[in-house]
């Protein structure tokens, strides 16, 4: 009588995914690193490139000092002070809600360099589409003038990439 119903298991038929990884150095030209950054998010959204291109921020200085910052608590009114109604203070609370979120938007100081690293992810078959972005995203405005570097997986500093890439937020 036979014990298994099905064969054995075997080598996996589908193989692992390349990426490629390109390095961009804005210096300290944060304003160039938000427009990148903003034409990366339309590119997303527009060509449906949701795993394929995926890119984060470097600031290798700032990171700390950022993350430790807090929003400040709302301030509540005097025992004395009645003479607000409660549609004034919800309106106050309201205007100081909004501002922290507008603090939290704006992007970081400009006091150290700002990098830009992206990693396209494309499956072996989409090999014209991914040359098609190697080849648009260092072209195009915002990149042009940030040094662009392609890393690809049989370069020697590709493990510390895929880990810088990988530690970063």
């Amino acid at each position: 009588m036979c014990r298994t119903l099905t064969w054995g298991s075997s080598a996996s038929q589908t193989r692992i995914m390349a990426h490629i990884y390109i390095r961009f150095d804005f210096g300290t030209d944060e304003e160039k690193a938000q427009q990148a950054r903003h034409k990366l998010d339309g590119w997303k959204q527009a060509f449906r490139l949701d795993k394929r291109l995926l890119y984060k921020l470097d600031r290798p200085e700032s990171a700390p000092e950022q993350a430790s910052a807090k929003p400040e608590a709302a301030e509540k009114p005097a025992p004395g002070a009645k003479s607000k109604t409660k549609t004034a203070a919800k309106s106050a609370a309201k205007t100081k809600a909004k501002a922290s979120e507008a603090a939290a938007e704006k992007p970081a100081p400009a006091n150290g360099k700002v990098g830009l690293l992206i990693r396209l992810y494309f499956s072996s078959y989409e090999k014209l589409s991914e040359q098609r972005w190697l080849d648009r995203i260092p072209s195009e405005d915002p990149f042009k003038g940030a040094s662009p570097k392609i890393i690809h997986q049989s370069d020697p500093e590709f493990e510390s990439t895929d880990k810088q890439f990988e530690s970063l937020v």
